[in-house]
């Protein structure tokens, strides 16, 4: 194919949002020299990801620690049965249908927990973070980051039919914690209890690639101010302005610039995971253990295996364990975590 070829092709791709005045030619040569850090490819992950991807968002890190399900299914949109039997990480799963999608654009994907020994390096040459989690404690570590390093962030979350976002511009806006000075919520509803709606996810990652695009193709002024709320079932949507929060909340991190997630400080190594009976163990080190010694070690125990490179499973009834090659462990079936320490202790060690 020659180059005239290759432009013109290149350029129908994209026709239709380089028509779009606001963003135009010069916007879309900017989304494709942006680079993006996606921690989460879940049900919002997927959904941004996808997005940004057909867009021509030029290079894609996408971090996550589980592997698919079948509940998943429901509204995790990269995913097919296939990766639900398989097991396949979500990272991967996810990296390979964006490839399917657009071959023009780099992706990167990256099994793992992130923690504040790792998102630093994760975050070190991107232009914008992106929320696709399911806890506050890695949102706060990620606002930690982006508040240090001066790099925007998107929070966005659902629950329910509910979901909330918050651009966040260091410096010029207020930041998570200056909506929640003490730290993520105590007790709240998570999918486990309150389920969770397919359209509010598709809704809200909407929404966080919009501003993403915003952001990506220097359209600042349009970035979307304040904590937007909205309601699906209840057909309500509002805007809560917060641009006073910051001083006089006196922000422990934007305002005193202490980052306490990203010190480790506050940031747990144990875990349970939301929409399903199951606990993280993190060893709390950046050792990578060796999958194939492991494997043997437990096959030697008279236990049936299943592996990949990407981690080993095994079979305690009624426990499944699921350990990765950087040393985390997915013990599901338990919500204990007293229990869970003790089998991974049992059976990958210290």
């Amino acid at each position: 194919m020659s180059n005239s070829q290759e432009t013109y092709l290149h350029h129908d791709r994209y026709s239709r949002q380089i028509r779009f005045q606001p963003l135009g030619r010069e916007g879309h040569e900017c989304l494709a020299a942006g680079k993006v850090l996606l921690v989460g490819v879940g049900a919002l992950g997927t959904v941004t990801a996808e997005i940004l991807a057909r867009a021509g968002v030029g290079f894609l890190r996408l971090v996550d620690r589980d592997f698919v399900d079948l509940s998943n299914l429901q509204r995790q949109s990269l995913f097919d049965e296939r990766d639900a039997r398989e097991g396949t990480p979500k990272a991967i799963a996810a990296r390979n249908r964006l490839r399917q999608i657009n071959s023009e654009i780099s992706i990167e994907s990256i099994v793992a927990d992130v923690t504040p020994r790792n998102v630093v390096e994760f975050s070190r040459d991107v232009d914008l973070i992106l929320d696709g989690t399911d806890n506050f404690e890695i949102r706060f570590l990620l606002n930690d980051l982006a508040v240090r390093e001066g790099k925007p962030w998107i929070y966005t979350g659902c629950l329910g039919s509910d979901g909330q976002m918050l651009v966040v511009h260091p410096g010029s806006t207020p930041c998570l914690r200056c909506l929640m000075p003490l730290g993520p919520p105590g007790t709240i509803d998570t999918c486990d209890t309150a389920g969770v709606l397919g359209p509010i996810v598709y809704t809200m990652a909407a929404w966080q690639a919009m501003e993403a695009i915003k952001i990506l193709s220097h359209n600042d002024h349009a970035v979307a101010a304040g904590l937007h709320v909205v309601s699906l079932w209840n057909h309500r949507t509002r805007v809560l302005p917060l641009d006073r929060l910051r001083d006089e909340n006196k922000c422990p991190t934007c305002f005193a610039r202490r980052f306490e997630w990203l010190e480790g400080n506050r940031f747990s190594e144990t875990i349970r995971l939301c929409g399903r009976k199951s606990i993280q163990i993190n060893p709390g080190d950046s050792q990578q253990r060796d999958l194939a010694k492991l494997a043997e070690r437990i096959a030697a125990a008279g236990l049936s295996i299943q592996c990949n490179p990407y981690y080993v499973r095994f079979v305690i009834d009624p426990q499944r364990i699921t350990v990765f090659a950087d040393g985390r462990a997915i013990i599901e079936g338990t919500d204990d975590t007293t229990l869970a320490r003790a089998l991974y202790t049992r059976f990958v060690g210290t």
